[in-house]
């Protein structure tokens, strides 16, 4: 992996800047009650107009700028990414960026029969589909949509043909509502070869409800894979990886589990957030974010914009998981839609 450049900036917890989340839009074809429940983000929901998107040419000059600082993996999000048109123009111009190490692109699934193909020609390796059951009708209640499971399906067939291979599932748990799909999930993502990464369910936002019982603790999630084919842990591949990896012992692949809220992992968070307006977000949990569309707009050059964001950076002291644990979270926070989870 590439060292670190020596103007990177460190917060004030030591952490570097090397991960960022670009969402390219606000909007979603699905109603997903864990991230934009109906009764919120209805028909008269006030989305971004689209000249307040950022372009994809001040997206690229912000990556560019962050990249100099010391990204090296950048995930397309959103919403939901695939709505934004012409996104592989956008996955073209960041592939050319030469510090880049990784593009990936986060989806749930629906469009993606359509365009993983002109994806992949455009320089794109590797999607993430978010996939909260198999059983139709739990899939349709989850996500508040009439569009079939098999929408989901079809997209992960067809990335994995276009060569975006292996993909990425993650599965958001909810007691109650879809934790009976574990050993479901389970068994066929093994089967395709996918890797399946389960979530404990968060309070992002303030709309979607969160309640603690609500969370299906990794520690059980953990225990009822086991129950049914023994895994073993497996070593992070690197600094600040987000998912605790298994491997399955008779070699069918690895799953993970993301326990953001039974084991906080703010300590090792190496992750910005730009929203589709150019607000630099430094937690998921933040109440808002910093305005760097005025700077690209504006006459600031690039020493200043990265003058900026490393400024940003090293007033960081973000561990929003970490005092849920002790106190919960509360006051306003940013919804999950706008930032891209």
């Amino acid at each position: 992996m590439t060292d670190l450049p020596l103007a990177a900036p460190v917060d004030l917890l030591g952490r570097p800047l090397r991960d960022l989340r670009v969402s390219v839009t606000d909007r979603c074809n699905l109603r997903c009650r864990y991230c934009m429940p109906r009764e919120v983000f209805g028909a008269d929901f006030p989305f971004l107009e689209r000249d307040e998107l950022l372009t994809f040419e001040e997206i690229e000059r912000l990556v560019r700028a962050l990249t100099d600082l010391g990204v090296r993996k950048v995930r397309l999000t959103g919403g939901e990414p695939l709505l934004r048109r012409d996104l592989p123009d956008l996955v073209a111009r960041l592939t050319r960026i030469d510090a880049l190490e990784d593009l990936a692109l986060t989806s749930n699934g629906v469009l993606l029969s359509r365009m993983a193909g002109e994806l992949a020609a455009a320089g794109l390796r590797r999607v993430t589909v978010s996939l909260d059951a198999l059983d139709d009708a739990t899939f349709r209640a989850v996500s508040d949509t009439t569009i079939p499971v098999q929408a989901v399906l079809d997209g992960i067939s067809a990335a994995r043909t276009a060569g975006l291979d292996p993909v990425k599932v993650n599965a958001v748990l909810q007691r109650g509502v879809n934790d009976d799909q574990v050993e479901a999930l389970a068994g066929w993502a093994r089967e395709l070869g996918v890797t399946l990464r389960f979530i404990e369910f968060m309070d992002v936002g303030t709309t979607n409800r969160w309640q603690r019982d609500g969370v299906v603790p990794a520690a059980e999630v953990a225990e009822r894979i086991a129950a049914r084919w023994p895994i073993e842990p497996v070593d992070p591949e690197h600094p600040g990886e987000v998912a605790e990896r298994y491997r399955y012992v008779d070699g069918a692949g690895e799953v993970g589990i993301i326990a953001s809220v039974t084991r906080p992992f703010c300590g090792t968070c190496s992750r910005a957030r730009l929203s589709a307006v150019g607000e630099l977000y430094t937690c998921l949990f933040a109440a808002e974010g910093h305005d760097l569309r005025s700077l690209v707009r504006g006459e600031a050059d690039d020493d200043a914009l990265r003058a900026a964001v490393a400024g940003i950076w090293t007033r960081r002291s973000d561990r929003a998981s970490e005092l849920r644990a002790q106190d919960g979270l509360q006051g306003p926070r940013v919804e999950m839609s706008y930032i891209g989870g």
